[in-house]
């Protein structure tokens, strides 16, 4: 049996993998999301998909890593988390009736053999036009603090998005299509040999 480890802190991503059959073990990259830039959104969730991948790896002897980032790009600016109730109300002003783009940057490392995959997967979201007083509400929740685009799809959040065009996994952290994809490039005979 093949180990993959997820090197994020992410419980969405975990779940999205535990539903699909997996039952990956987590370990935590400690990347500096902060100290890396990027020149467009797409890049920028690469970038940083990589550099956790690549730090986790560099503690293992075998296995896969899978390492994710997420931001919404919006105007061709992307937004990770926001951090702060104040930035959280700021966004969801400028987010609302509108739609962005959830970008997530994959990527998957071979420790053992040392190839490397990595994509990213765009999904189309449609904010809804809640109320002052709901994104209000819904700040003071603490659930967008500490997400990509300061919303979830599967929480609070999805009173308040009024569609998506694309894989829903992905807005959630982690597609699942990708990361097949990005396994067989890397010579997985089948996802369906890590199911458990």
């Amino acid at each position: 049996m093949t180990d993959l480890i997820l090197a994020s802190a992410s419980s969405a991503r975990l779940g999205v993998l535990r539903s699909a059959g997996l039952d990956p073990k987590v370990i935590v990259s400690g990347v500096d999301e902060d100290a890396i830039t990027a020149a467009t959104p797409e890049e920028l969730c690469l970038k940083l998909a990589v550099a956790k991948a690549v730090a986790v790896s560099r503690t293992l002897n075998d296995g896969y890593v899978i390492g994710c980032d997420s931001v919404l790009e919006l105007d061709g600016v992307a937004y990770g988390k926001p951090g702060t109730p104040e930035e959280a109300v700021r966004r969801w002003h400028m987010m609302r009736g509108r739609t962005g783009r959830l970008l997530t940057g994959h990527c998957v490392k071979d420790v053992a053999g040392s190839g490397m995959e990595s994509d990213v997967a765009a999904t189309m979201v449609r904010f809804g036009t809640p109320t002052d007083e709901e994104i209000e509400a819904y700040v003071a929740s603490g659930e967008p603090l500490h997400v990509a685009g300061a919303f979830t799809l599967d929480g609070l959040g999805g009173w308040f998005v009024e569609g998506i065009e694309g894989d829903h996994g992905n807005v959630l952290g982690i597609s699942l299509p990708l990361l097949r994809r990005l396994l067989t490039r890397l010579g997985m005979v089948s996802v369906t040999r890590l199911w458990r």
